[in-house]
């Protein structure tokens, strides 16, 4: 008899220490199991960061203008654009303001050319003023990357044709020519932007 409750007792010990293993073992898988979630956290953090960095922009017509596109790419996503965008296609300027630049664009709203006299853009769209167009619009961009902080008032500013545009500060807001800049400072990744609220129009 005591022979056999030694071995009971053995296989005891022995189902005591595969137990105990198990326990071992299911404890590393908890701790993996702990080291899988804090990467996809830590993961999700990285994921939450660009994100922000991505759409660290301004919004102009209902979509987010960021540093990272050119003038124009930006400018297209814009639907208080659509009007300039057409134009600036129908001058062939789409490459020059796609170009490293930098630029500044005064870019004036669909309300500011439907605030033209009736055909004037319809005039300036056709193939046969292309010359015209082309001054109007390049009347809206200067050399250089000015932000807000840059103007200061009576400063003249010389565009990319030669022409002088004039900057007034009033009431906290510069205006260009006398059209006021509505959104300011739209970084993109050739230059700034400045939304104004009527088309500039030069000396024909």
């Amino acid at each position: 008899m005591k022979k056999v409750f030694t071995t009971a007792s053995f296989a005891l010990l022995a189902v005591a220490a595969l137990s105990l293993s198990s326990c071992g073992d299911t404890a590393t898988t908890t701790e993996t199991t702990t080291d899988t979630a804090t990467t996809t956290t830590v993961e999700g953090d990285t994921t939450a960061m660009d994100a922000s960095t991505a759409s660290n922009g301004v919004m102009v017509g209902g979509a987010m203008m960021t540093p990272d596109k050119d003038i124009v790419t930006n400018a297209i996503a814009s639907a208080d654009h659509t009007t300039l965008v057409a134009a600036v296609k129908a001058a062939d300027l789409v490459a020059t303001l796609q170009g490293p630049g930098p630029f500044t664009v005064f870019a004036p709203t669909n309300a500011a050319f439907n605030a033209l006299p009736a055909g004037t853009v319809d005039g300036l769209l056709k193939p046969e003023s292309k010359d015209k167009l082309t001054k109007v619009l390049t009347f809206h961009v200067v050399p250089g990357a000015l932000k807000a902080a840059d103007l200061t008032d009576g400063q003249e500013l010389t565009t990319v044709a030669g022409e002088k545009l004039k900057v007034t500060l009033k009431d906290g807001k510069a205006m260009i020519n006398g059209a006021t800049v509505e959104i300011a400072d739209v970084v993109s990744s050739n230059g700034v932007t400045h939304v104004v609220n009527q088309v500039l129009l030069p000396k024909m």
